[in-house]
């Protein structure tokens, strides 16, 4: 049996494909068109990305025995089985049969009516608990108020918690009464706009750091509001396990609250909890077997020889190294200074770099912020970037959850002198992925980095060039090294140098 999950309309489409039972692979339809949000074709369907999943073994779409998809606007055209999940199902699907949890509340916040869902799941089963909810959710409040700083493009959500982690734990008084919560909603004053533009007054650049205590209070109402809102959902549907989903659970800053609370005794994130995740849920629910954990790493992964070929083909002057040699470049490179591009093993299909597709950096590199926001990225230059580090390390020199394997959690260093140069203000705080399996690579560049210089953590982007997505194959890897900052790229065990 042959079943593929799909979802996205108008954006953020992905494919997820189920072979014997069991999920082997999940694409977003940016990966491989390259456009960043795609959504689906001008067919109404991904084919893209399903492409992407069925062409290593060499299956055509034909064979394809039951499609299941979370959007209304993908468009039957198979002739095959086809079955539709609700939106807010899909997504607590993704988060509870992802999470391992036999049992287990699942909080879904989302832009997407009816904006804010709770669902309880127990064995195979997921079900819906009845909550009113009447204004629009967590996640719509929070755009709203990106909006009011100036913030309006598609990461606006996330520009406004960048500024706030320059300033964790920031109050404002006067907030209090502007955003509160009932119980079928949140109440937001018609003021709140005015209260954020009187405060920033005369300073009008969007991502002035000096606006960074305003969006650190304003973030830190909002949660608030979503401490209260899960104490409650918390009473009323008992049980200590926890699972989040829906865009706000993009937000690592309220992962992190939820995580340090004391509503929950364990809460679950998934890799990802948006709509390009949806594809993994309703693949999940249509294979009808219990929550068990699901690898970040089930992109499109390619062969040495076709590495070779790829390079080949561009006419390009590489080494091959042995598994040693690559760490031992990898190292020399990061501790002078330099970037490395590093691609390796099958594709994150989350939004995060995890390990495979990376943009690497020394973070007690001098100018490392700088060389990463003004000539990498083009980013503001208050902007911070994440951290990778061994899950033992984070414990030791930082302060924060337990374990983030997703990168989906911040987290304050205990000794922020130790890095300086990788936080815009030495008060900031940063997220940071806990590395303890995933890729075996990854995970020994962090070690052979940590003998080296003591501190086995990396600054860790995702490998991309200007306004595009994640790169997926050798060619992508190859364009933005060529047409980037990036000074080293290793792929696989073959090595480039500019």
């Amino acid at each position: 049996m042959l079943i593929a999950g799909l979802s996205g309309g108008s954006r953020n489409a992905s494919a997820a494909l189920v072979r014997d039972g069991r999920l082997v692979g999940i694409c977003a339809q940016e990966r491989v068109t390259r456009v960043r949000g795609a959504g689906v074709g001008s067919r109404g369907f991904p084919d893209e990305a399903l492409d992407a999943l069925l062409e290593p073994s060499r299956t055509r779409r034909a064979e394809v025995d039951r499609y299941v998809v979370a959007e209304p606007t993908i468009i039957d055209t198979s002739g095959a089985s086809f079955d539709r999940v609700e939106h807010h199902l899909a997504h607590a699907s993704t988060a509870y049969y992802s999470s391992a949890l036999r049992a287990a509340v699942v909080v879904v916040c989302d832009h997407e009516p009816p904006y804010v869902t709770v669902w309880e799941g127990r064995d195979q089963n997921v079900t819906r608990v009845d909550w009113p909810w009447r204004t629009e959710g967590f996640s719509n409040l929070y755009t709203r108020c990106a909006a009011a700083f100036g913030f309006v493009t598609d990461a606006a959500g996330q520009r406004l918690e960048a500024l706030a982690r320059l300033w964790p734990d920031t109050q404002e008084a006067g907030l209090a009464g502007l955003l509160r919560l009932e119980d079928d909603g949140i109440v937001v004053d018609s003021a709140l706009e005015r209260f954020v533009e009187e405060r920033i007054g005369a300073d009008k650049e969007a991502g002035s750091p000096s606006r960074g205590h305003l969006a650190a209070a304003i973030q830190s109402r909002i949660g608030e509001l979503f401490l209260d809102f899960l104490a409650r959902v918390q009473r009323r549907v008992g049980g200590d396990q926890l699972c989040l989903a829906g865009d706000f659970a993009y937000h690592s800053s309220m992962n992190t609250l939820a995580r340090r609370s004391s509503a929950f005794a364990r809460v679950f994130v998934p890799v990802d909890p948006g709509n390009a995740g949806l594809s993994a849920g309703v693949a999940l629910r249509a294979i009808g077997v219990p929550p068990a954990p699901l690898s970040p790493f089930l992109g499109p992964s390619y062969t040495p020889q076709e590495m070779k070929d790829t390079l080949d083909n561009c006419k390009l002057q590489y080494s091959l190294e042995s598994e040693d040699a690559v760490i031992g470049q990898a190292v020399r490179a990061l501790k002078n200074g330099n970037l490395v591009g590093w691609f390796d093993g099958p594709m994150e299909w989350g939004v995060r770099a995890l390990g495979a597709r990376c943009i690497l950096a020394n973070p007690t590199a001098p100018y490392v912020l700088e060389n990463l926001n003004r000539f990498l990225k083009r980013r503001e230059p208050w902007r911070g970037y994440a951290l990778s580090g061994i899950e033992t390390a984070v414990r030791e020199h930082f302060d924060g959850p337990e374990t983030a394997p997703f990168m989906e959690c911040d987290y304050r260093p205990r000794d922020p002198d130790r890095f300086l140069n990788a936080l815009p203000l030495r008060g900031a705080a940063v997220r940071i992925q806990t590395v303890s399996d995933g890729l075996p690579r990854f995970r020994r560049l962090l070690e052979a980095f940590g003998d080296a210089t003591r501190l086995p953590f990396l600054i860790n982007t995702s490998f991309n060039g200007f306004h595009e997505p994640i790169v997926c194959s050798p060619r992508d890897a190859v364009r933005v090294f060529y047409g980037t900052g990036i000074d080293l790229l290793i792929m696989d065990r073959f090595v480039l140098r500019k």
